[in-house]
């Protein structure tokens, strides 16, 4: 039985994905949650809310907890009213087991608790605020003074030969810090346990404090890979709030930004990928193609990551004949260049014996846990909303989504190459038939209370958003996610019987996103 099929009250947003909002009781929240688990549908993001009014602040009418489901017909938000601050509600950890660091997540912003949970250990709050702090509460003006940090209760593994390696939290090079807790005999990993949440930026809090025609350049620096994601995400979502359909040319614009910053990553881990495997050859190959690729989206843009581009209404800057033959030609020089190190990789001994059956998640692991994005893609869990909800201009462009089912370290490198070369033709059917028209059009400060989501296939897999105006159009809560929440507990598993070396080419394999997830 799917969703869709439950009594439940629930009214259509205007957006350009169909999606649905609900508020129910305790019953049909559970129901909701138990339908789109046994009809193969998954949970998309949960979050809590307090709610800005009339009221007193901190009143005990005024808290919320929210979820977002992707079914076969669309999106879900469900949202659940608490009795007070202290209410707990019901654990979906049983049914989707990422659900549980979200869980945990929202108990340390905002108090709430989930009834049942069996893992209540903190996930953002390392120390840097008292146990009884909530940095989401209004009430919650002024950050107290940093707590000693906490001695964080990894989960021990017993037996004979067995011995601890700790990883991080501060790492070489530019990757963000996060703690990796190995249980191993010899150098086999018999369990892996992530710690994450050392940079926690204030970014959801933040988003109360601005505009709502400025929250985009706010989104658009959750993840500075994802920014272009992010900021349409945003975008829909206030679109989708106060009712207003972007014109047919900026969505043709916007989705050209997306599909150059798929290709930027893709290019970027592929060489990662091959030097973490010992070919220096590989990693200096893409990284002169994306440095080549970051420079065009400068010329024409203004900014190699294109950050800013997307705004409300549309897109920030048209582009003229010049600069759209600009990029396709360079889509054109590129695409030999890349087929000819794909033959590479897939020729090289070495390579292949590194990349192949290392890192491995099952197609079954990957459904039962929720695995989702290009990784997820790799393990033959096929969703890309591109394909499953086309949103304009995806609609008429008939994307080829790429699986493969191997689920290891080859098959996700195979995906990325594939999506390259798709996310090439795209980007030349967009340059090729950009439609007439407005690349933008003004939107009017909002007035009044609204809500709306935003629901984009990032090259991580999808980025979704839920914004919130209170009165006077004020933001009143705005939750982004990050594919990663779903992903990183998958990579715990995926490391298990492999050897110790192996986990920074497993971990570069899925490369999840260490800010976007800790706001």
């Amino acid at each position: 039985m799917g969703i869709a099929r439950l009594d439940l009250p629930f009214e259509r947003l205007p957006a350009p994905l169909p999606m649905w909002h609900a508020r129910v009781d305790r019953a049909q929240w559970l129901a909701a949650a138990g339908s789109v688990a046994q009809s193969g549908g998954r949970l998309v993001a949960l979050w809590g809310a307090e709610k800005m009014g009339s009221e007193e602040l901190g009143s005990d009418s005024n808290f919320s907890i929210r979820a977002a489901y992707a079914a076969e017909r669309g999106l879900y938000w469900i949202e659940l009213a608490l009795e007070g601050a202290q209410a707990p509600y019901p654990d979906l950890a049983h049914l989707f087991p990422y659900a549980g660091r979200m869980q945990r997540a929202v108990f340390d912003l905002l108090g709430l608790e989930a009834e049942g949970a069996e893992d209540r250990r903190p996930w953002l709050n390392h120390g840097a605020w008292p146990a009884d702090w909530w940095p989401l509460r209004r009430t919650s003006e002024r950050a107290p003074a940093p707590q000693p940090l906490q001695d964080y209760p990894f989960v021990r593994v017993e037996g004979d030969g067995v011995h601890e390696i700790a990883v991080g939290p501060v790492h070489a090079g530019t990757i963000e810090p996060g703690h990796f807790r190995f249980s191993v005999v010899g150098e086999k990993v018999l369990r892996l346990e992530e710690r994450l949440g050392y940079t926690h930026k204030g970014i959801e809090r933040r988003f109360l404090e601005l505009p709502a025609l400025q929250g985009h350049r706010l989104a658009g620096r959750v993840a500075g890979d994802s920014t272009v994601a992010f900021a349409w995400a945003w975008c829909m979502a206030l679109e989708s709030a106060l009712g207003w359909e972007v014109p047919a040319r900026a969505a043709w614009l916007r989705a050209l930004l997306l599909e150059r910053e798929r290709v930027a990553s893709h290019l970027n881990d592929l060489g990662f990928l091959g030097n973490d495997a010992a070919l220096g050859f590989g990693l200096a190959q893409f990284s002169r193609l994306r440095e080549d690729w970051l420079r065009a989206s400068n010329e024409v843009y203004g900014h190699r990551l294109m950050m800013d581009a997307v705004v409300p209404g549309g897109v920030a800057a048209d582009l003229d004949t010049r600069a759209l033959e600009r990029l396709r030609r360079q889509c054109d020089a590129i695409e030999p260049e890349v087929r000819t190190l794909e033959a590479i990789y897939e020729s090289h001994a070495g390579l292949q014996d590194r990349f192949a059956t290392t890192g491995t998640v099952t197609h079954e692991l990957a459904l039962r846990l929720g695995l989702i994005g290009l990784a997820g893609r790799a393990s033959g869990v096929g969703a890309d909303l591109r394909c499953d909800q086309p949103w304009p201009p995806y609609a008429g462009l008939q994307v080829q989504r790429a699986v493969q089912r191997g689920g290891d370290v080859a098959a996700r490198v195979a995906v990325r190459f594939q999506e390259t070369f798709e996310s090439l033709r795209l980007i030349r059917l967009l340059c090729e038939g950009l439609p007439e028209g407005l690349a933008r059009i003004d939107i009017a400060p909002p007035t009044g209370p609204a809500f709306g989501a935003g629901w984009v296939e990032g090259w991580r897999g999808e980025v979704f958003v839920a914004l919130e105006l209170g009165p006077g159009g004020a933001v009143q809560r705005c939750h982004c996610h990050d594919p990663s929440w779903q992903n990183w507990p998958v990579l715990e598993h995926a490391v298990i019987g492999n050897i110790v070396p192996d986990f920074p080419l497993i971990n570069k394999s899925f490369n999840l996103d260490y800010s976007g997830h800790d706001l």
